[in-house]
């Protein structure tokens, strides 16, 4: 993972894309200990000095303006069982905030607690019924339990039934919190069966799939419903393959995030504009694929 630092001004070829992987990073979220990760983590994936104390949702805003980023599904994330220590969380409703006071620049996704049972369930449905959040967010590492466990099924379930997709953290993991070390159990491979047994459900495996990329195509590639986010990682260091799937013959299941406040917004934009990709190719990686999968309204940044 790369850091923020750098000159991130110059235009951007599009002017509405879509961040799908976007946490929320004020101050408040910061005080309320509901990042899920520490200093170390801050240090370790290079964030500049002057954003490590949070930074407010305008001035966010203001860098999607720069980035040429129309709107940005923000993450409610469930970061492990809150009955254990190290956990973290942000409520669906504070999230719901978020996109009512900035209705045309965020959408809301519902993280997914399995040990919740019935009321994660619940939960999930009155997300998407009642706070019109558009998707699902799973961290199998935050659960140590591997994309295909069964107790995710209840869930996948629900995502059926509400027509929602539901994107996943794929890929290592690191230490995000000193207190609670968590093992890399998303292998993308992970997700064959899911999709088997889902042919419904829409699956985006967020963070590349990293170091297991090659997995990470082949599901894309084998099944319908499974997708890439292509996130966390500074685009100027995606592996070749990658770059070459969602320039080519995978150009249709690709789909750009941040993950910030992991990678700066401005940065990702020019770094994919750098990579010089085929004009329909780079519409869709930046834009067309989420609107698409997660049936998003048209935006453009006032």
């Amino acid at each position: 993972m790369a850091g923020q630092k750098g000159d991130y001004s110059r235009m951007t070829i599009i002017s509405d894309a879509v961040d799908i992987v976007c946490n929320p990073f004020t101050a408040e979220e910061l005080e309320k200990g509901q990042t899920g990760f520490d200093r170390k983590f801050q240090k370790q994936v290079r964030m500049s000095e002057e954003m490590r104390d949070g930074v407010a949702m305008p001035d966010y805003i203001a860098k999607m303006d720069r980035a040429g980023i129309g709107r940005s599904l923000l993450i409610a994330v469930r970061a492990g069982d809150m009955r254990m220590s190290g956990s973290a969380e942000i409520p669906y409703d504070q999230v719901a905030e978020y996109c009512r006071a900035y209705p045309d620049r965020f959408s809301g996704l519902a993280g997914i607690d399995p040990y919740r049972g019935m009321q994660g369930l619940r939960d999930l449905t009155y997300a998407v019924e009642e706070l019109d959040f558009v998707g699902a967010h799973l961290y199998p590492h935050w659960f140590e339990l591997a994309p295909d466990h069964p107790k995710y099924y209840p869930y996948y379930a629900k995502c059926c039934e509400l027509d929602i997709p539901i994107m996943m953290q794929v890929g290592q993991n690191l230490v995000y919190n000193r207190q609670r070390a968590l093992p890399s159990v998303g292998r993308p491979i992970c997700l064959d069966r899911v999709a088997i047994d889902f042919p419904e459900l829409k699956l985006i495996g967020i963070h590349i799939g990293v170091p297991w990329t090659d997995e990470m195509i082949a599901m894309a590639w084998k099944h319908e419903n499974v997708f890439i986010g292509g996130d966390a990682y500074a685009p100027k260091y995606w592996p070749p393959q990658f770059v070459h799937y969602l320039n080519s013959y995978g150009q249709d299941k690709c789909l750009f995030g941040t993950d910030w406040p992991v990678i700066d917004p401005e940065r990702a934009v020019n770094e994919i504009e750098d990579m010089a990709l085929r004009p329909q190719a780079h519409a869709k990686l930046m834009r067309d694929n989420a609107r698409r999968v997660f049936r998003l309204p048209e935006s453009e940044p006032s």
